[in-house]
């Protein structure tokens, strides 16, 4: 391999992030969400070539090697199920995920952090029940005292989530850019058009 492939995509990132593919499980759904289950497209190639995939949309582009051309997949469909976890990881983007990217106290939608109910100086824990996604206003104004102290009052109270909750969740926030090719695969069992 010469250096000039490597260089070509120093000098053109973005190419890198074309013709991305839809990842489905082995039952036609997406993996993820949110994130939406997306490869590169030469990760896509590469497994279709493995066999470890089929591909089921395409796009109109190509990529050619010295003995073979391949339309770019759009949309594949992994040959083995993998079974979606149950357990919920307590992680940053989990917990705002859960409260739908927006304060808990106001309910604006920007500058979020999270905030512990219960403050830790008074012995609160950091879990699910206990912490809550809030914008930056509302974290200091409520600082470590206790709702009643600081006036606020929660639009729900938090708990933990299920996975298949947050996946729904997930489908409320679709990313930026959705290939026509996708729709078919992300929201086939939304009420069709009459």
């Amino acid at each position: 391999m010469d250096g000039d492939f490597r260089t070509e995509f120093v000098r053109e990132p973005h190419a890198l992030k074309q013709h991305p593919a839809l990842v489905l499980n082995a039952d036609y759904r997406p993996l993820s969400y949110y994130p939406l289950s997306l490869w590169p497209w030469q990760e896509a190639v590469k497994a279709a070539f493995l066999d470890r995939v089929d591909i089921v949309a395409e796009y109109d582009h190509v990529v050619r090697s010295p003995s073979t051309v391949i339309r770019v997949p759009s949309v594949v469909v992994l040959k083995e199920f993998v079974k979606p976890q149950k357990r919920v990881a307590f992680t940053r983007f989990n917990l705002f995920l859960r409260d739908e990217f927006c304060c808990q106290y106001c309910g604006s939608k920007g500058d979020l952090t999270f905030d512990h109910v219960v403050p830790r100086a008074a012995g609160g824990v950091t879990s699910w029940e206990n912490v809550v996604a809030a914008c930056s206003r509302c974290n200091l104004k409520k600082g470590s005292k206790s709702l009643r102290q600081s006036g606020l009052a929660l639009r729900k109270p938090p708990r933990q989530p299920g996975a298949e909750e947050l996946r729904n969740a997930g489908r409320k926030f679709p990313p930026n850019f959705l290939h026509e090719s996708w729709m078919d695969f992300l929201y086939w069992d939304t009420e069709l058009d009459a």
